[in-house]
């Protein structure tokens, strides 16, 4: 059975509770897996690559075999890159500086921060009514580009969980002869990913949201444009030679890892990730996603028997989605509703705006600025370690808000 550690909070009149951790969306918590791998690595901790002594190549070995793990977990093609970085904002900035000149990018604005930010002039498209107008908006907007094009999507939204159909965009992308790049940070601790059936071009995702919060994310993709860019970081390891003196070449390495990784990486996050992997694939998805959807069906059914409490979605009840739902509660701010499922239930939650403001305005139906002055909406997220009585503990709360 899959495991994550536990935690007792203190409620307003002092007792200790068991922790609803319902904010999975935000950071999972560790799996005993990950937190034994990591204590496991630890007495060998060296730094990768460049030492003869035994702790550093131990320590190697499990770094680049982090990296092997990590790729079949997501089916990545034999070929492609992983490049470890601190998050999916880190992968997808990284990505970002990687773009052949004249690269015209096309995201949605209903995408997280991470992936609507980083782009120079992109092109934006509207959030679209249900998921066939996501195509033909990304249909559109590819045809009407000369050269290079890159479309940005995600994958899961971190905001109502509802899954986009990234094998149907891929296949627009690569009909335009444009390469897709898919924020998969809310589907891959939820659904297993096969990056070469999908024909997916660069895939990125965090660590801490796949139940090893040690701050270690990748980007996974097609090698030529990370070969052909400059480095994202300039350091130790990057290089094969410096010139002596000043204005002298600087030979940057060609395999794209090392280009990339400059510096001393964070060997216990990668380790720490694969463990996760690792674990995932033993147990099985089957049961977990039985499991989830199981919970998220109790959960919205129980939201929607309240009155005062509207779940937020982008597209229709029925669509598949993973387990994320925000909702806002009439009379009450998020905030305020937050901090009392806390202070009160020992429930956490999140609050605002979950780095997509755009997508949360539209939401709301507010304009530019118009979700900071009501503050956003209300979060829960499952995953493994949810129960029913988390769910139910929620709800019973939630019922006590007055409208």
């Amino acid at each position: 059975m899959s495991a994550v550690l536990s935690l007792d909070v203190p409620v307003r009149d002092g007792e200790l509770v068991p922790y609803a951790n319902l904010d999975y969306a935000a950071s999972a918590p560790c799996l005993e897996a990950v937190s034994v791998a990591v204590a496991e690595a630890l007495p060998a901790y060296s730094s990768v690559h460049r030492g003869a002594g035994y702790a550093s190549q131990l320590t190697t070995a499990r770094y680049e075999r982090a990296r092997h793990t990590i790729k079949a977990f997501v089916r990545a093609r034999t070929d492609d890159a992983l490049v470890f970085v601190r998050n999916t904002t880190d992968a997808m900035n990284l990505l970002a500086r990687s773009l052949p000149e004249g690269t015209t990018v096309v995201v949605f604005d209903t995408e997280h921060h991470a992936t609507l930010l980083p782009w120079a002039a992109p092109v934006r498209l509207a959030p679209p009514a249900f998921p066939g107008e996501a195509l033909r908006a990304a249909d559109e907007a590819l045809a009407a580009i000369e050269g290079p094009a890159l479309l940005v999507v995600t994958a899961a939204s971190n905001v109502t969980g509802e899954l986009w159909p990234i094998a149907g965009l891929a296949h627009i992308a690569h009909r335009h002869g444009a390469r897709i790049a898919v924020d998969a940070a809310q589907l891959v601790p939820h659904r297993p990913v096969n990056i070469a059936a999908l024909d997916l071009d660069y895939v990125a995702f965090s660590g801490h949201k796949l139940y090893a919060p040690f701050g270690a994310g990748v980007l996974v993709g097609r090698r030529d444009w990370l070969a052909n860019a400059e480095p994202y970081l300039k350091g130790g390891g990057a290089v094969v030679t410096v010139g002596v003196a000043v204005g002298e070449r600087t030979e940057w390495q060609s395999d794209v890892e090392a280009r990339h990784e400059a510096g001393t990486p964070n060997v216990l996050g990668a380790i720490a990730l694969a463990a996760a992997c690792d674990h995932l694939t033993l147990t099985g998805w089957d049961g977990l996603v039985e499991e989830e959807e199981r919970l998220l069906t109790r959960l919205r059914t129980g939201l929607a028997a309240l009155g005062n409490v509207h779940e937020l979605a982008l597209w229709p009840a029925d669509h598949p989605r993973v387990g994320i739902v925000s909702f806002v509660v009439d009379g009450h701010t998020a905030r305020e509703v937050a901090e009392r499922l806390s202070a009160d239930h020992g429930i956490g939650v999140r609050d605002g705006k979950f780095c997509a403001h755009p997508f949360v305005r539209h939401l709301l139906g507010v304009g530019q600025g118009g979700c900071d002055e009501i503050g956003g909406a209300v979060r829960a997220s499952i995953g493994i370690g949810s129960t029913e009585e988390h769910v139910d503990r929620l709800l019973a709360a939630l019922r006590t808000f007055q409208p």
